[in-house]
């Protein structure tokens, strides 16, 4: 089922990832993120005074950074899932991205839960960027269009680059799980979006972006307050971070691949 009511939500959390092979490497820190209903937004702003829809602010959604970078996100991914053959997925669609912050974001990966009308989820789409400035997008579906239950392996045969130090072949193993819980006399949910990525010769890498919100209420002053204090720069520092990761790599003398030429499709399914 859905969240209830269909607010807006900043999720505290942790990005964890672990290389298998040649070498092994693993970190972790600390993140948070926006979950956006965007059908209940519409073309909305928020009513928040550090969070704002298309214009400067400490955090910010901006309509350019998804899809086509034309159409609203909503009017996008409809016409893709249309495209696509999807037509039962009227209702509430969940963006899962990070946010601007300060007016800068850059998103590996963003995750846009399409759900039929009676709540069930009918499709992800995971939106997957590089550092080179170039996109691609995994449409995952249940067998035969069903309902995707939470838990569910998911797959998709890699064919983007991503990171020089994995060859663009293998696969994608998708899970995505959702859980609530009462704390204090709220009530809270808890995501978790978990990628296992295998080559030609076995598993390479487990990745997994986790975190929690407040399900009563829409995004306070307080919670981004909470965020700009424990994570100032979270943007900036997803961008170096990657970077640093690579240096490591490097130095652990990890093969280096460089970029193909990216697909000529924008969806794989």
């Amino acid at each position: 089922m859905q969240p209830i009511p269909h607010q807006p939500q900043l999720c505290f959390g942790t990005v964890r990832h672990l290389r298998l092979k040649p070498k092994r490497n693993a970190f972790s820190y600390g993140v948070y993120y926006l979950r956006l209903p965007l059908r209940t937004l519409a073309a909305d702003g928020f009513d928040n005074r550090f969070f704002s829809r298309n214009r400067f602010n400490l955090l910010s959604f901006h309509d350019k950074d998804y899809g086509d970078g034309k159409q609203k996100p909503l009017e996008w991914i409809d016409a893709l899932l249309h495209a696509e053959g999807i037509d039962d997925a009227g209702g509430e669609i969940w963006l899962q991205t990070f946010p601007r912050v300060f007016g800068y974001a850059f998103n590996p990966i963003s995750f846009w839960f399409c759900h039929r009308i009676d709540g069930t989820l009918r499709a992800v789409l995971c939106e997957v960027r590089n550092t080179f400035g170039e996109k691609h997008c995994y449409l995952l579906e249940g067998p035969g269009g069903a309902e995707i239950p939470f838990g569910l392996e998911l797959r998709a045969n890699k064919v983007f680059h991503v990171s020089p130090f994995c060859r663009v072949e293998g696969s994608y193993r998708f899970r995505f799980m959702r859980t609530e819980r009462t704390a204090e006399r709220q009530q809270y949910e808890h995501t978790t979006a978990r990628i296992e990525y295998e080559d030609n010769d076995g598993p390479l890498l487990i990745t997994s972006i986790c975190g929690s919100s407040t399900t009563a209420q829409s995004i306070s002053n307080s919670a981004i307050t909470r965020a700009m204090l424990a994570y100032p720069l979270m943007t900036f520092g997803v961008i170096l971070k990657i970077h640093w990761q690579a240096l490591k790599l490097w130095l652990k003398h990890v093969p280096f691949f460089s970029k193909p030429v990216p697909p000529s499709s924008e969806v794989t399914r």
